[in-house]
């Protein structure tokens, strides 16, 4: 059954995230179509209840806003308080985020093998304002997100799996050192 939504708003957004997750694209494409898709709705007052737009002290706090009935995407809200952030991760699907409220930073990280072991290698730093998207698809998504700003952060998040039945789209979490220079294990 599909998720109803109060807010006309959220339905107009659910329904377009539909229209581009059947056109049948790579998983990095319906990402792509998906951010663009998403960016008209990241101004637009009022699409989120004061309820989901609650944040909890101790970590960032996710509110499932839609899950698909075929399972093929869902909507969460992720609310940051000041310098929260999320473990260094990568994805179960293609994730497209925007910012709703706030600045988030991003942190981007690639994978190293050495005979010493695994590390990460920072790829690149990216910060959203409110209004700016981006999305991505395994593999090459791990990130560490944060909010880098003083107030309540808000963004919305657009996976490719069903995260009420998953619980979250996190694949692994990234428990590595973490080197400057590729090869300096």
């Amino acid at each position: 059954m599909r998720t109803e939504h109060q807010n006309p708003r959220l339905t107009e957004l659910t329904d377009a995230i539909r229209e581009c997750v059947r056109a049948g694209r790579s998983q990095a494409h319906t990402a792509d179509l998906v951010r663009d898709a998403l960016r008209p709705f990241l101004d637009v007052p009022g699409l989120l209840r004061e309820d989901q737009r609650v944040g909890d002290p101790e970590h960032y706090l996710q509110h499932v806003l839609h899950v698909e009935p075929d399972a093929s995407f869902s909507v969460v809200a992720l609310v940051w308080l000041p310098g929260q952030q999320t473990p260094i991760h990568d994805h179960v699907a293609w994730c497209v985020t925007g910012v709703y409220q706030g600045t988030e930073s991003e942190q981007h990280y690639q994978l190293r093998q050495s005979p010493a072991g695994d590390y990460l290698v920072p790829a690149g730093l990216v910060t959203n304002q409110r209004g700016q998207s981006c999305g991505f698809a395994p593999p090459g998504d791990i990130h560490l997100v944060r909010n880098c700003g003083t107030e309540t952060a808000i963004s919305l998040h657009v996976y490719g799996a069903d995260i009420g039945r998953l619980g979250t789209s996190v694949r692994r979490v990234y428990e590595l050192p973490v080197h400057s220079e590729p090869g300096s294990a």
